[in-house]
């Protein structure tokens, strides 16, 4: 079997710290079940990153509407800085106990592969970037991934069920094992355009056999106008200097007019190769750095008992509101007293921290992935990395 959890393991709160459990049955003992309100922030964030995205929420919507409480929570995809709330439950102590680690675990995870994906689509620019990563991680947790590297601002998904759940068709050229199988690149591209429709582009992998500048010339020749673009996954043992390679395979198509086969590249790339390689490059495919993203580090406290702000020690006890300008789009956090604010600028703000659902019942309509990456693009084009 598969070492891995199940939907019920999550809702009958298996999947908990032993010391929820344990806590949970001496406060029913002792009879003790407050109102608590609880927080959800980040004091910090992964290396230097000054900004990240939640994401995660629609798995957190279903596992919320199954307990007796009530939110307020960002919009999924929403950008925030450290110290914001972007979740708050308010309940019986009891009701969502043994369920911190879950909730956790659900948007640490989906909201660091959200935020490196949109750090990498930043750096791309208007050049497509899809997620190949899936391969890195447990065969379970690849369509959430995917899923969350596509809201962040990855343009295409690789995984054929990541592609479902996204409402996208997976993307995909061809893998070393085919070329290998048939025995040469330019015979492997001619078989993909035989038995694949046509909706299909024809993208040639030019780096398993022969120097790439070569087998780039071998396939352009042999596939004519057909050919849509090539993929060079070069190794990192056989690179060099990647751009000097690249460079070198532009110019030759060009000069033999072939100006308008495109170049993808993948193959361990990390952030900071793109501003070195974007000049020569069309597409990027990026696996590991996006699938194992470091997690954005939230924890859950308890800020607010029966009514009275009361906060351990390193937090700010007392319920937030989280406050966005609209017009310059500064930030704010402010004691949840209903008293009006307004921005330095003139500007108003909105509360980004709103309610999300009530003991079962959702108060957020739940978009489509489609439609919180575009949200996220929008916020992540005025920001800086």
């Amino acid at each position: 079997m598969f070492h891995t959890a199940d939907a019920k393991d999550i809702l009958q709160g298996k999947i908990t710290d032993v010391y929820f459990e344990r806590t949970l049955k001496i406060l029913k003992a002792k009879k003790v079940n407050p109102v608590v309100k609880a927080e959800f922030i980040a004091k910090t964030l992964p290396g230097d990153y000054q900004w990240a995205v939640l994401a995660g929420m629609e798995e957190v919507a279903y596992l919320l509407n199954q307990l007796s409480v009530r939110v307020r929570a960002f919009r999924e995809g929403t950008v925030f800085y450290p110290y914001e709330p972007v979740m708050e439950i308010e309940g019986r102590y009891q009701d969502f106990c043994v369920f911190e680690t879950a909730l956790l675990g659900l948007i640490c995870q989906a909201s660091g592969i959200a935020t490196k994906a949109a750090r990498f689509k930043k750096l791309a620019g208007e050049r497509p970037v899809i997620s190949f990563g899936a391969r890195r991680m447990h065969p379970v947790l690849a369509p959430m991934i995917e899923r969350n590297a596509y809201v962040g601002g990855c343009d295409g998904v690789a995984v054929v069920r990541s592609g479902e759940i996204i409402g996208e068709d997976p993307m995909g050229t061809m893998p070393h094992a085919l070329i290998i199988c048939i025995g040469s690149t330019v015979e492997a591209i001619k078989a993909y355009d035989e038995v694949l429709e046509p909706k299909f582009k024809r993208v040639a992998l030019i780096d398993t056999f022969l120097d790439e500048k070569f087998e780039a010339l071998n396939v352009a020749e042999a596939m004519g106008g057909k050919l849509y673009a090539m993929r060079l996954d070069t190794p990192g043992s056989r690179r060099g200097n990647f751009y000097r390679i690249l460079e070198e395979v532009r110019w030759e198509l060009n000069l033999r007019g072939h100006n308008n086969v495109k170049l993808y590249v993948s193959g361990g790339l990390k952030e900071e190769d793109l501003p070195v390689l974007n000049p020569v490059v069309d597409a990027y495919g990026i696996g590991t750095s996006i699938s194992n993203a470091p997690v954005v580090d939230f924890a859950m406290d308890i800020m607010e008992v029966d009514g009275t702000p009361l906060a351990k020690r390193g937090k700010w006890s007392g319920s937030k509101r989280v406050l966005r300008c609209r017009k310059c789009n500064a930030s704010g956090i402010v004691p949840n007293d209903g008293k009006k604010h307004g921005c330095r600028c003139g500007g108003k703000f909105n509360d980004v921290l709103v309610p999300f659902c009530d003991k079962g019942k959702a108060l957020q309509k739940l978009s489509p992935a489609k439609d919180i990456r575009t949200f996220v693009l929008e916020q992540v084009k005025r920001l800086e990395l």
